[in-house]
């Protein structure tokens, strides 16, 4: 029994430290296996929060660049803005994965003469963590306390005050146009599914009448 203890010590030490070791791989290779189907080609449910098509955008309550922000016209392209609003870049797989694939489309984006701007509940410098590990550009508003999103109507909740979750949004897409009025929306009822990022400039594209 001693004799076995001997031998196996070593390994589980090596083991633990292994896994210290590569720990950020074991993470990102868990979040590509648990989000490898998250993404589809369309809006395909009833699922619909938010403000109405046709009204006009009613700003945000947020931080961004240690500034506050009302407004998200500073964001927007010449033929209108994606307002992308998402959980949370510290702890959530789905938004993570969706952000880094919006990243990769910003080129895409920007050449339709569409801005992006994205939104999460997340503290500035829990962002700024996934954005420099990440290089992303699209800039990210933090959320006040649930304020902008509640003013949008698309908090969730599901979450009290005091729970850690509590100022989570449904996550989606809101399009709005260069006068600042609602053309389109991307919602689906369940978190971990997503529009794919070009199927969503295809749709914003049609939204705002860019062909």
């Amino acid at each position: 029994m001693k004799k076995t203890l001997l031998i196996a010590t070593p390994i589980v030490i090596a083991l633990l430290f292994a896994g210290y070791l590569y720990r950020e791989t074991l993470k990102e290779a868990a979040i590509a296996q648990l989000t490898a189907n998250m993404f589809v080609a369309e809006d395909n449910d009833d699922f619909d929060p938010g403000p109405a098509l046709g009204s006009r955008f009613p700003g945000v309550r947020a931080r961004y660049e240690g500034r506050d922000i009302t407004l998200i016209e500073e964001f927007a392209g010449e033929n209108g803005t994606v307002f992308i609003a998402s959980r949370s870049l510290d702890w959530c797989p789905y938004c993570m994965r969706q952000m880094v694939q919006l990243q990769q489309h910003h080129a895409d984006f920007t050449a339709a003469g569409i801005g992006l701007v994205a939104i999460t509940y997340d503290d500035p410098q829990l962002q700024q963590a996934f954005i420099d590990k990440f290089g992303i550009t699209i800039p990210v508003l933090s959320d006040r306390e649930g304020l902008s999103f509640k003013t949008l109507g698309i908090i969730n909740e599901k979450y009290e005050s005091g729970d850690p979750q509590y100022g989570i949004p449904h996550p989606g897409m809101i399009i709005i146009n260069p006068q600042g009025v609602v053309v389109g929306k991307l919602f689906l009822e369940a978190y971990s599914s997503r529009v794919d990022s070009v199927a969503a400039l295809a749709f914003a594209r049609k939204a705002l009448g860019v062909y």
